[in-house]
């Protein structure tokens, strides 16, 4: 208690200019919070406000009317659970691909000893600026006969070259040589040295790519836009696109023509389940962010300065 005592009277106060900037810095960090946190607390708002409040522009930032109508609506439509079914399996499936193809990758492009790996990194490195186009790569799907089939969503994005040469500059400035030199003299082949090595070192990259892979797949609707034809085989995102752009909220709703009452009232619902829609779809996210959130900063500070 001493202690502290004095090391509190011995800490300089804080100059004028050491005030500004610190007060300067959390404006503007409370500045970036409001302009992140507001559309999300807009968005949750309205989809438990009362319709007419939403239409009329009179929410703000709290609930108004609070309602649990569109989530009822949204509860009985079955193309949602469908699509939230869909984007489970092609995001768990294909994030488990891109860890079984990234990191093998990434480990055998830092090895030094390996022949010709940079013109291995240029040839990958071309993909990122360079492609053959969306007709091409659709011909190319056709001639797989992966159209309209769950490896659509899959098969193309196995790898990302962004994501390997992160994970590749990880693995050469975070992991002590002096370890896997340690392992190779005690007998380990690459194999093991990369399995019982090299990866239970490796926690924060594979939760950075967890996290960089799993939302890229979570939000995917182009590939199923132009790949699938069966809207069994939606997932979640394309689902909402045709809901928020296209209007298609008819079969939603049971629309009824020739009840006008019904159809004035299930328009204006339709404005609050675009809404509960969104929270639903963004839900997993933000629940899954906060359980990697240690070591994404970790892994992403460490591959992007050292590289």
């Amino acid at each position: 208690m001493i202690q502290a005592t004095k090391a509190r009277e011995k800490r300089k106060p804080l100059s004028r200019d050491d005030l500004i900037t610190d007060a300067v810095v959390y404006g503007l960090c409370l500045m970036v919070l409001l302009l992140v946190a507001y559309p999300m607390l807009y968005v949750i708002s309205c989809s438990f406000s009362d319709p007419d409040a939403v239409i009329r522009g009179e929410v703000t930032l709290f609930p108004k009317g609070l309602t649990l109508d569109g989530y009822r609506q949204i509860v009985d439509y079955k193309p949602i659970w469908t699509g939230y079914r869909n984007t489970i399996f092609y995001t768990v499936t294909a994030t488990a691909l891109n860890l079984l193809v990234t990191a093998p990758c990434a480990y055998a492009l830092s090895r030094r000893e390996l022949w010709g790996r940079r013109h291995f990194m240029a040839l990958f490195t071309f993909t990122m600026f360079f492609s053959g186009g969306m007709i091409p790569h659709y011909l190319l799907m056709k001639e797989l006969r992966l159209l309209n089939t769950v490896w659509a969503m899959i098969i193309p994005g196995a790898i990302s070259t962004y994501n390997m040469i992160i994970t590749r500059t990880y693995f050469e400035n975070s992991i002590p040589p002096e370890v896997q030199e340690a392992a190779i003299i005690d007998g380990c082949g690459n194999g093991r040295l990369f399995f019982s090595v090299v990866l239970p070192l490796s926690k924060p990259i594979i939760a950075v790519l967890i996290l960089f892979y799993g939302v890229s797949h979570w939000n995917a609707y182009f590939n199923a836009m132009i790949y699938l034809s069966d809207a069994e085989l939606y997932p979640l995102q394309l689902i909402l696109r045709n809901i928020l752009l296209l209007g298609e909220m008819n079969d939603m709703m049971g629309l009824d023509a020739e009840s006008q009452r019904m159809l004035i009232y299930l328009m204006r619902l339709k404005e609050v389940m675009k809404y509960g829609i969104i929270v639903l779809a963004s839900l997993p996210m933000m629940i899954l962010y906060p359980f990697l959130q240690k070591y994404f900063v970790q892994g992403v500070m460490v591959g992007a300065i050292k590289g």
